[in-house]
């Protein structure tokens, strides 16, 4: 039993080596409690470290970057919009001892952002309008071609929605100054309208794309009749310029054939009577019909050609 002892003492004596030494890690900062309450100064730098076996206690921090992110909620607008708001943001330890003395750890940390972070942002959205929310800028929406005429009906604003985020950063980084840690950055996820003002929106933007397609379709309609217009208009120049020559052509023609007959009627007696003949000839079929009473002369010459046809 007695060759037992020498073992037993030096198990116990490598547990309290062991539990004496630790490691810190490049992204760790650590603080050293005594009966929970912390002694000496936070250890920064990595590396092997020594502490007082059984009766201390390390505790690890997070140096890098860490994430918070929120709850979408939804909140009221100055203009009493209710939108839904996702906020995401950064934060680090800044300070270890004070941030295990006022929050213990991440787990407190975090709900310790979710109280301030959602409360900022709350207040923040119901200070500013649904534009100032969802807009940056000023900037007039480059349009083109019909929508580029058509009013775009939007308000200036006199603050944007960076200039909210950062109003909700500054106020938290205020409020975490005796945590410990210090918040980086705060940024929204998303904004969106709640299901019943979504609904109208949507309602609204298909008013104003049925109203531009109205409008195409007036002016395309505009259009048409003016070629219509213009098409009539060359119909009828062209249809006036062809009958004018066809009548100078047919002019021609007659004044052809007059100069002929002149001619025919100039080079013999028996031929100027035939001429006039047919010329008398063309008269009556022009001018006679089934029902016209003609009253001839014994004299004349049609008499005659009648007289002479019957055997008379």
């Amino acid at each position: 039993m007695i060759r037992f002892v020498p073992i037993a003492i030096a198990v116990i004596v490598l547990i309290v080596l062991l539990s004496s030494l630790y490691v810190v890690r490049e992204p760790e900062q650590v603080i050293i409690t005594q009966f929970g309450r912390p002694v000496g100064d936070p250890i920064m730098a990595p590396g092997f470290k020594v502490k007082a076996p059984i009766i201390q206690k390390v505790h690890r921090f997070d140096k890098r970057f860490l994430e918070w992110d929120g709850d979408p909620n939804q909140l009221p607008t100055k203009d009493k919009r209710f939108i839904w708001v996702d906020m995401y943001a950064r934060w680090r330890i800044t300070d270890p001892l004070l941030f295990f003395q006022r929050l213990r750890d991440e787990r407190g940390a975090q709900t310790r952002l979710d109280d301030i972070l959602d409360g900022e942002t709350r207040n923040a959205i119901a200070n500013h309008s649904l534009l100032e929310v969802i807009r940056n800028t000023n900037r007039t929406p480059e349009q083109s071609g019909l929508e580029a005429r058509d009013e775009t009906g939007l308000d200036s604003i006199g603050i944007g929605r960076d200039e909210i985020r950062m109003e909700i950063l500054g106020n938290a980084q205020t409020r975490t100054e005796d945590l410990g840690i210090a918040i980086l950055d705060v940024q929204f996820k998303r904004i969106n309208y709640v299901q019943e003002v979504r609904q109208k929106v949507y309602e609204r933007m298909i008013a104003e794309r049925m109203r531009i397609a109205d409008r195409f379709r007036s002016e395309g309609e505009g259009e048409a009749s003016r070629i219509r217009g213009e098409k009539e208009r060359e119909l009828k120049r062209i249809q006036s310029g062809a009958y004018r020559e066809a009548r100078e052509i047919i002019g021609n023609a007659d004044a052809g054939a007059t100069g002929i007959y002149a001619a025919a009627y100039d080079r013999s007696g028996d031929t100027r009577a035939f001429y006039e003949f047919l010329k008398t000839m063309e008269i009556y079929k022009t001018t006679l019909d089934s029902e016209t009473l003609l009253l001839l002369s014994t004299d004349g010459e049609f008499y005659k050609f009648i007289e002479s046809a019957h055997g008379r």
